[in-house]
């Protein structure tokens, strides 16, 4: 079941790590609804906590005979989601009056294209426990928990903080989709 001081200490630090992406991503979500309210707040933060919580189990479950394959594009993959997903945002500000509806990330395809996206290194870190041969589910439930708190927090942070930027807002969300993209990707260049 459990391991000791040490092994949780590894855990809950892998688990904040996964989840530095979740909180950007959410940052940028906030940024882009201006307001705040309960419901997108809890349905980016249920979305990303739930993937995340899962994305360690099925990188377990597909072991070794994926992991080649994965790792050879996995960051594409988040490169290309982020950022389809950050210059819908912005092309979405310029393409609807100042005061009218905007894509809302925390809906439909968006939320699953950046739920997707922000867990694909989740994945991975399945795959490395089914290597090792470490328990999958209690690490991922403290991965899904952390990224569920950190998206709430971020969302709610931004949209408190930044509401009355306006467009500016919108593109920063965008632009900031687009930098963790990119980052994505020269991070796996290196």
């Amino acid at each position: 079941m459990g391991g000791g001081f040490s092994y949780w200490l590894n855990v809950v630090g892998v688990a904040v790590g996964l989840a530095m992406d979740a909180f950007a991503v959410s940052i940028a979500a906030g940024l882009i609804l201006g307001t705040v309210t309960f419901r997108p707040a809890f349905r980016l933060a249920w979305h990303f906590g739930l993937f995340q919580f899962m994305m360690p189990i099925l990188g377990w479950l597909a072991g070794s005979y994926v992991a080649r394959y994965v790792a050879a594009w996995d960051h594409w993959l988040a490169f290309g989601l982020l950022a389809f997903v950050g210059g819908k945002m912005i092309l979405d500000t310029f393409s609807h009056p100042a005061d009218g509806p905007r894509a809302n990330p925390t809906k439909g395809w968006m939320l699953v294209g950046l739920s997707v996206a922000t867990s694909i290194d989740a994945f991975a870190v399945g795959l490395s426990m089914a290597f090792l041969g470490v328990p999958v589910l209690l690490p991922s439930v403290v991965i899904g928990l952390v990224a569920l708190v950190f998206t709430a927090f971020g969302i709610v942070f931004a949209g408190r903080f930044f509401r009355n930027w306006g467009r500016a807002a919108h593109v920063t969300g965008g632009l900031v989709l687009i930098g963790i993209a990119v980052h994505t990707l020269v991070s796996h260049a290196a």
